[in-house]
């Protein structure tokens, strides 16, 4: 009999966990309010501390890895101290921000390169991002991989990876606590959660603190070649962070992040307008099917593609549908809704995308992602020709929204850009707003104003011999507010 993924309370409270980091927060007291006042409503504050952890970067001798990163400043706020440092297992700096946006950049070569693990504190927590971008020339693992380094969780969602001959599909772990994390991995077939080899049944992986276990999984499954698969990681102790790293025979290689957690809607950004090949796979973990409606999100607004409007996901199983060159020149983002809008079945979602032809062609991958909420970043991005391109959906109502180039790794004047889009279409910004006056890497910023929900995602470019090598970040929420209940002093708690 197929076993199916339950999707339990507890699993939506880690998922939810997962999403928001870690965030240590200290309310001002409030003064006690007067007799017969009513309670004030929940502050919203900065957080006070943030955790990222970003995996090994390549097993490559020739990898080039540029690491960036930035705590987005506050228009009109004087700057207040703050400290962040991302460091390897030994403690060496890596990056260390010294004040918000301003950007900070370090390179790294060859397959040493390790993972790293790091904390912002201070007025440089709020909206901490990181990412790492490496590129392999040539070689089994050519490619352009970028990877935004992720707050720790303990509830993980990849579909759209694969145990097929010719891929090379490996989850890393990184535990940046001081106890261990105990990970199960379970993977899930279009028939259901696949059998582990014998005498590995449901292995709980240890990833022991301060360090990074990588996974191939193929190992996991007996005797299965898959070429479309979802994997759960789960932590039955301690956190992690966790992205897959996905090699492909002559197409390339990059990271594939968690999807956004399951839900009925889902938004899938930043399709570049030369998309050779988009493939979808979806996976439904609770106990009923999905039926989905497929839409591309473009200038002029929704499509469906001919002859592939609906998908079917069964639950417990993945489920995958070839749109080939859906985008047909204009670039776009993926949506998908149920079809039946009263009845919405939560479900995970990645693309895998080819850009190029014969042997110049190369692999990205596009999860399902959070919508960009009060404010989101991209930490790297390059001010070549047409090197960055940003993509805007409002999946909903229409949305006015801020777009923040930050200076210069090198210097050089911020530039900003606000921009209203409509419900339903997608807008494309290229060339983006770039520092003026400063080079090296700088980090794009996008708010939402009013309006919304917005999806964005940002696209980096830098070919390589023919070949159009590219990954795509999507824009996540970067929680750097939260709710915070006003406390009062009650002395009748004393009484009872």
């Amino acid at each position: 009999m197929k076993q199916r993924a339950p999707l339990t309370l507890a699993a939506v409270t880690a998922a939810l966990a997962a999403g928001c980091g870690l965030a240590f927060l200290t309310a001002p007291a409030p003064a006690a309010p007067a007799a017969g006042a009513q309670r004030a409503a929940a502050a919203r504050m900065p957080v006070e501390r943030s955790v990222l952890v970003c995996p090994a970067p390549s097993s490559s001798d020739i990898a080039d890895t540029t690491y960036t990163s930035l705590s987005p400043a506050t228009p009109g706020k004087a700057a207040a101290r703050g400290t962040a440092r991302l460091a390897t297992k030994e403690g060496k700096a890596v990056l260390e921000p010294r004040e918000p946006g301003k950007p900070v950049a370090a390179t790294a070569s060859g397959a040493e390169a390790p993972a790293l693990t790091g904390s912002a504190q201070g007025a440089l927590a709020p909206g901490w991002t990181a990412q790492q971008t490496t590129k392999v020339a040539v070689g089994q693992g050519r490619g352009l991989l970028g990877l935004a380094c992720t707050a720790p969780g303990t509830d993980f969602w990849f579909p759209g990876v694969s145990t097929a001959k010719g891929r090379q599909d490996y989850v890393h772990l990184t535990n940046p606590d001081d106890t261990v994390a105990e990970v199960t991995v379970k993977l899930y077939g279009p028939d259901g959660l696949l059998k582990p080899k014998p005498g590995t049944a449901d292995p709980v992986i240890t990833v022991e603190p301060h360090s990074t276990t990588k996974v191939w999984l193929a190992q996991l499954a007996a005797d299965a070649q898959l070429p479309d698969v979802t994997a759960h990681v789960t932590t039955g102790s301690g956190r992690v962070g966790a992205s897959t790293q996905i090699t492909e025979d002559g197409v390339g290689s990059d990271w594939l992040p968690a999807s956004a957690g399951p839900a009925g809607s889902l938004v899938l950004p930043g399709i570049p307008a030369d998309a050779a090949s988009v493939r979808l796979v979806a996976f439904a973990p609770g106990e009923d099917d999905a039926d989905l409606t497929v839409k591309l999100s473009g200038q002029n607004g929704s499509i469906s593609p001919a002859g592939k409007e609906r998908l079917h996901v069964k639950a417990g199983m993945t489920a995958s549908v070839d749109l080939a060159d859906v985008t047909r020149g204009e670039a776009g983002s993926l949506l998908l809704a149920p079809a039946d809008p009263k009845k919405p079945v939560p479900v995970v979602a990645a693309l895998r995308v080819v850009r190029g032809t014969g042997a110049k062609q190369e692999v990205a991958f596009i999860p399902a992602s959070p919508p960009v909420g009060e404010r989101a970043t991209v930490a790297d991005n390059r001010a070549d020709d047409k090197a960055t391109t940003v993509t805007l959906t409002a999946s909903g109502a229409d949305a006015k929204v801020r777009v923040t180039a930050s200076a210069g790794t090198e210097g050089g004047q911020p530039a900003v850009q606000e921009l209203t889009l409509k419900a339903g279409t997608t807008r494309v910004l290229t060339p983006t707003p770039a520092p003026s006056g400063g080079k090296g890497p700088y980090a794009l910023t996008v708010e939402t104003l009013s309006g919304g929900p917005v999806h964005a995602a940002r696209t980096l470019t830098l070919p390589q011999d023919g070949i159009p090598m590219f990954t795509v970040q999507a824009f996540a929420d970067d929680r750097s507010r939260v709710s915070v209940p006003q406390a009062v002093e009650d002395p009748s708690v004393l009484l009872r």
